[in-house]
């Protein structure tokens, strides 16, 4: 993906998002500073995905040092902060948030991945995204304050392991190589036809499509593709899996540890403990981590997990 063609995406997402926000009754300058917030987070993110918009982050960071690479997400948590909320508590934890990664894994340069700083790092990063605290910081608006959540996070970890640590073989760029389309075309069919034979066997799935979610099928695919698959691909594949595989000194038990890890965490799903959500999940994380090991990219793992999430969206409840 080149830097205009990742500009036209962002566009177009940041002008849907305008127009899906003015339908549901949101104005004003509040709403237009929020957005702008979700605008500036997701083009940090998502142009950092080109190939050259990375080599050139890297070239200013070596100029100018890695502590500054949070600078985007820092700026954007405070803007909101004090111009939406005006609460210092949140401005502070918010900031905290947006630099404690990088700094953890500044303490960690020049060491081989594994360390307990990039651990660390990788758990500041998800447990208060999982637990929904980082909700908190943007109480308004309503529909967005799940997208910021994410747009965050995603920016916060680009910026700490992508651009200041330097992780290896995250795959943290959109691009097209052969073999993608093969890994990717199976991988959703073996795993459908695994999920939707076990999923209404344990009654975790109910065959149920409806016409009534067409109209909303444009925007959940966006959704889910940008704000969901995309961003837990990073999390527990191009990093958790990747400094697992790194410990282990073994790619398979990195994938069978990272995909535990990744059923785990829908646990705190209705109704808790939700071990069929947890099974299901794993078995999910399983094709996702095999993507990714065997193509060491992320694009072919966001598809498949995608794929599998508008199947569910549209077909079953």
């Amino acid at each position: 993906m080149s830097v205009p063609v990742a500009v036209v995406v962002w566009a177009a997402i940041t002008c849907l998002a305008g127009l899906v926000g003015s339908g549901m009754g949101l104005r004003g300058w509040r709403f237009a500073l929020a957005l702008g917030v979700v605008a500036v987070l997701f083009a940090f993110e998502w142009v950092l995905a080109s190939p050259a918009a990375q080599q050139f982050a890297g070239r200013k960071l070596e100029r100018h040092g890695p502590l500054i690479a949070p600078i985007v997400p820092l700026g954007a948590i405070l803007i909101y902060s004090f111009a939406i909320t005006a609460d210092v508590k949140l401005a502070i934890a918010g900031a905290t948030y947006a630099i404690l990664p990088t700094l953890l894994l500044a303490s960690s340069a020049g060491k081989p991945p594994g360390t307990w700083q990039d651990y660390a790092a990788a758990v500041v990063l998800w447990v208060p995204v999982q637990f929904h605290w980082t909700y908190k910081l943007f109480p308004y608006p309503a529909p967005l304050t799940h997208t910021l959540a994410i747009v965050l996070a995603l920016s916060t970890g680009v910026a700490a392991f992508v651009l200041s640590r330097r992780l290896e073989g995250v795959g943290y760029a959109v691009e097209w190589r052969q073999g993608f389309g093969l890994h990717f075309g199976l991988l959703f069919v073996v795993y459908a036809a695994i999920a939707v034979v076990l999923g209404m066997k344990i009654g975790f799935l109910t065959f149920s499509p409806s016409l009534m979610r067409s109209p909303s099928l444009p925007i959940a695919v966006i959704g889910i593709l940008f704000f969901t698959a995309w961003p837990e691909e990073f999390l527990f594949r191009g990093i958790l899996q990747n400094l697992l595989a790194r410990t282990f000194r073994n790619p398979w038990a990195g994938w069978a540890v990272a995909s535990i890890i990744f059923g785990l965490s829908h646990l705190h799903h209705a109704p808790y403990p939700n071990w069929k959500y947890v099974l299901m999940a794993t078995i999910a994380g399983l094709f996702y981590g095999f993507a990714w090991m065997k193509t060491r990219s992320l694009v072919p793992a966001a598809l498949v997990h995608a794929s599998v999430d508008i199947s569910w969206h549209i077909l079953f409840r």
